[in-house]
């Protein structure tokens, strides 16, 4: 399948707003599945190791969700898809309270990232690099920090939606440091295998897929999967419901998330994007997957 669908890398773009991903291959394409007994498959150059980018967002909603609870998390973002690009300011401006439609644009991720656990910055990310960490499986998870820097001098819209928010309450304290916190969170590496773990967990509602204790509670990971189909692929999220029909979420690095409940987790890398910021590649691949495996939830 990645032979066949390699050729459309040629029509993607490598991120190039973040300078540090602009040092991406175009032809890259990797796959890895973990079944739901712990059983991995993959494909592609799956040697490479990538940032979370907007992945994080899933993994940052589930931990505050399961520390802080759905009160506190939705008194700050919405449960609505909002139809526009991640980053865009439109919507903050005309709703009443000015709070972010949902936790996969940027401005609800950045609402999400302020509430981490931990009683300073430095803490929250060491909390945040742990649960992921634990749901890896893999104890030498790290950020790039070449990737977190270069991200951190580019954020200028970012900023303007944290600026935006704390404006009218939705979040609290000094934004260079949740700007800080955002893109560290942002740069977090790991690999197609450790991202399909991940969603073998999210299929499992939350249980490790070779362990079967429960990492993430059973309605954090259906709020998670929920948010996937909903919002999970950019302003795209629509179309993808249609053509594939799995919860999934991708990031601008060109990985995707993608979860079919009660078989496996997916975890895919192809850095030439769409212009909606997927993984053309991925995007495609998965398309093949749904044919030839049948997982579309719908």
């Amino acid at each position: 399948m990645i032979d066949e669908v390699r050729s459309i890398t040629a029509l993607g773009k490598v991120a190039n707003y973040i300078p540090a991903l602009a040092d991406g291959r175009k032809t890259d394409l990797a796959v890895s599945v973990c079944t739901i007994d712990g059983q991995y498959f993959q494909a592609g150059t799956v040697e490479k190791s990538f940032t979370l980018q907007s992945i994080s967002k899933v993994l940052a909603l589930a931990f505050v969700l399961d520390i802080k609870g759905e009160e506190e998390v939705f008194s700050k973002v919405g449960m609505e898809p909002s139809g526009d690009p991640y980053y865009s300011i439109s919507k903050l401006e005309f709703t009443n309270p000015t709070k972010p439609f949902n936790p996969m644009i940027n401005a609800g991720a950045l609402a999400i990232t302020s509430l981490l656990p931990g009683h300073s910055m430095k803490k929250k990310l060491e909390n945040f690099i742990d649960y992921v960490s634990c749901l890896t499986g893999n104890r030498k998870i790290e950020y790039n920090e070449k990737v977190a820097k270069s991200e951190f001098t580019t954020s200028f819209l970012n900023r303007s939606l944290l600026y935006y928010m704390k404006q009218f309450g939705v979040i609290e304290g000094n934004v260079e440091d949740i700007i800080d916190l955002y893109t560290k969170q942002c740069a977090v590496e790991i690999d197609c295998l450790q991202l399909a773990r991940i969603g073998a967990i999210f299929s499992l509602n939350g249980q490790d897929p070779e362990k079967r204790n429960q990492l993430i509670t059973k309605r954090t990971a259906k709020i998670c999967k929920a948010f996937m189909v909903t919002c999970g692929m950019y302003n795209a999220s629509g179309e993808f419901a249609i053509k594939v029909g799995v919860p999934a979420k991708s990031g601008v690095s060109g990985g995707i998330l993608a979860v079919v409940p009660n078989r496996f987790g997916i975890g895919i890398f192809g850095p030439a994007l769409d212009q909606r910021g997927n993984s053309i590649g991925g995007w495609k691949l998965l398309e093949k997957m749904a044919d030839q495996f049948d997982i579309n939830i719908f």
